[in-house]
């Protein structure tokens, strides 16, 4: 076989495996559908848990490089929630990072005007030229950071800085950690990149902070779910990046959800909104089990 068809050849097979799909899913998964969508959304709607007396918002970091969707999730999940398409928080493809200022993000359902009991942080992507000081998402996660705190790239956060909250209480600490990672660059992702993920991971694992990985833009790792995003859980493509990321950021297979954030759409879709609310669900159960312990450690040493 000369050397152009084996090439061809080659080029064929990676293409039928990037598009199979298994007879059986790899992960079990709620039914798609629009009734299954919106018990899931009322669930969230209705969380309201029993910690205290006055129940703590469960805060999620969001942490990634710029442009894998961070900002994007959270206008798909506000999307959801305000039954339209929405863009609070700004996106698109930059060469530097949009965000700048710490914000703590709300979470609001539009009929009801409830608001749920979570609120997703954001602050600056991560960059391979210009790295996040490791000691200012430490002071995030200690619940050190006020909301809308701008960050200085020049100058690190000190205790001295404004507005740098001394004494933080359990609900201003973040509870649980969302790395989100674009699914079709995970087979080449920078070393600086994944220095900067893995000195974060150090640090959120010494203060027993769980972590999650949004595993985002799943439509360019797998043309049969770009076709319909029903196929995730059966194509064989996704099972093997949620593999290779759990291997390389050392977390369980279970801990990386699969989603598809809002970008090229107009309309709302349930089977997207599933994933999206499946996920979060999942992360605040994961942000529950981090305040329970903190509350066991409280009252043991009261006692």
């Amino acid at each position: 076989m000369s050397a152009l068809e084996q090439k061809k050849k080659g080029s064929s097979e990676s293409k039928t495996t990037e598009s199979a799909l298994s007879e059986k899913p790899w992960r079990k998964f709620p039914e798609f559908n629009l009734e299954t969508m919106l018990k899931l959304k009322k669930e969230l709607i209705d969380y309201d848990p029993d910690d205290l007396s006055k129940p703590l918002s469960r805060n999620i970091l969001l942490i990634g490089q710029i442009g894998a969707g961070k900002s994007s999730f959270f206008n798909s999940v506000s999307s959801i929630f305000r039954g339209k398409i929405t863009s609070k928080a700004c996106t698109g493809s930059f060469e530097h990072s949009l965000t700048t200022v710490f914000r703590k993000y709300a979470i609001t359902e539009h009929k009801s005007g409830e608001t749920l009991k979570l609120r997703l942080c954001d602050t600056r992507g991560l960059e391979e030229d210009s790295s996040v000081d490791p000691q200012d998402i430490v002071y995030i996660l200690d619940g050190n950071v006020p909301d809308r705190y701008q960050f200085n790239p020049t100058s690190a956060m000190t205790p001295d800085s404004l507005g740098f909250i001394q004494n933080p209480k359990l609900g201003d600490v973040i509870h649980c950690v969302a790395f989100v990672v674009d699914g079709s660059t995970v087979d080449v992702m920078s070393q600086k990149i994944l220095k900067q993920i893995k000195a974060l991971q150090t640090r959120i694992i010494k203060k027993s902070i769980p972590q999650v990985v949004f595993l985002t833009k799943i439509d360019k790792v797998c043309p049969k779910v770009d076709d319909d995003v029903k196929h995730v859980f059966y194509s064989e493509a996704i099972r093997n990046t949620v593999d290779k990321l759990a291997e390389v950021m050392g977390l369980p297979r279970g801990h990386i959800l699969p989603i598809k954030n809002y970008e090229n759409e107009t309309d709302l879709d349930s089977d997207m909104d599933l994933l999206i609310l499946k996920a979060l669900k999942q992360t605040i159960n994961f942000a529950d089990d981090y305040i329970e312990e903190q509350l066991e450690k409280k009252n043991a040493n009261d006692e």
